[in-house]
């Protein structure tokens, strides 16, 4: 049900002076207010892209990320109803779930440098959030509505994705009102903020990660359960850290920053055992040239090279004994960084 907001101002005497309410002008200033500021949709994100082309000839008004590694589509409403833009936002979020972490890095180094910023997404997000750039981006995207007013047919159409599908799609409304010169913005959410949060919770969850004793069993299943065991054993000897997703085991440094990955997934006994290696953070977690290091790993293939990952390799171990060599290595070069 749309709210008719209302502000009076108090005076000295107590007396109550109503505020009239207007739209001038606002949904074409509200773009260059977000993009200054954009903690007055939310704390949580930070802008990474302006008008930003889809590859289905739709223009997003602001591309952000959440603290979360959340890409945020915002949409202002302008001169459409609301039905349209609802529509059109849902289209660019048929675009923006399958951009990959490089193309979100091109996209916000590209508007980093139309500021007249030199920084990477890596850097603009740990300055933002003061916390370290999640391994995993766009896993969940958002989508933000803005307007100054919204039809009811509109509103009943987000509440039923959001309640119904847990969609994770709001609606900021933004009433601007002008007390004799005195500029006044309220903003107002559709959806509760801590429903989405819940509902992309809910859908995170869905996903459940694998268990340390599944992913045992999953490399049994596929024949390189020796090799695994025999890698495993080798690397929770080091100060890492370990967690596990729908897929693989990772090993990350104290930074949290993932190193390796164990991959028993994408394993099978004919190729051997699939590894994940973060070449870069591997080379300075022990002072060692990356050229140093690939000399003793088997054949490797780049996967990604981005200035917030390094460059990234993958591969096979084969046997035990390729397993062997490599971790034989790794504690010898280990050792003399002590």
């Amino acid at each position: 049900m749309q709210e008719d907001l209302k502000i009076w101002e108090v005076s000295a005497e107590d007396k109550l002076t109503e505020i009239i309410k207007t739209k001038l002008n606002l949904e074409a200033r509200l773009e260059k207010w977000l993009e200054r500021d954009i903690s007055i949709l939310s704390p949580d994100l930070l802008v990474i892209g302006r008008q930003v082309a889809t590859d289905y000839d739709g223009i997003i008004d602001l591309l952000c990320l959440d603290n979360g590694g959340n890409v945020v589509i915002v949409e202002l409403k302008r001169d459409q109803t609301s039905r349209e833009v609802t529509a059109q936002a849902l289209d660019y979020a048929s675009w923006v779930k399958n951009l990959s972490a490089d193309e979100i890095s091109r996209i916000a180094v590209s508007y980093f440098n139309y500021l007249g910023k030199e920084e990477t997404l890596e850097q603009a997000f740990q300055t933002k959030f003061d916390q370290v750039f999640p391994e995993i981006i766009n896993s969940q995207h958002k989508i933000l509505i803005v307007a100054s007013e919204i039809d009811p047919s509109t509103e009943r159409i987000i509440n039923y994705l959001s309640e119904t599908y847990q969609v994770p799609i709001n609606v900021a409304k933004f009433n601007y009102f002008n007390n004799n010169g005195h500029e006044l913005l309220a903003r107002k959410f559709l959806v509760d903020p801590n429903q989405v949060k819940e509902n992309i919770a809910s859908k995170s969850s869905r996903k459940t990660k694998l268990t340390y004793k599944e992913l045992e069993e999953t490399a049994e299943t596929n024949g390189v359960n020796h090799i695994y065991e025999l890698v495993y054993q080798g690397l929770i000897k080091y100060p890492f850290w370990t967690n596990t997703t729908k897929s693989c085991i990772t090993f990350t440094s104290k930074s949290n920053k993932a190193i390796f990955n164990l991959i028993p997934i994408e394993s099978n006994q004919e190729l051997g055992l699939k590894f994940k290696i973060y070449l870069t953070r591997l080379s300075e977690y022990l002072n060692k040239s990356e050229e140093a290091i690939t000399e003793f790993l088997p054949n490797i293939e780049p996967v990604l090279q981005e200035e917030w990952s390094g460059l990234v390799v993958q591969g096979f171990f084969t046997s035990q004994e390729s397993a062997n060599h490599f971790l034989t290595k790794l504690n010898e070069a280990r050792s003399n960084t002590i």
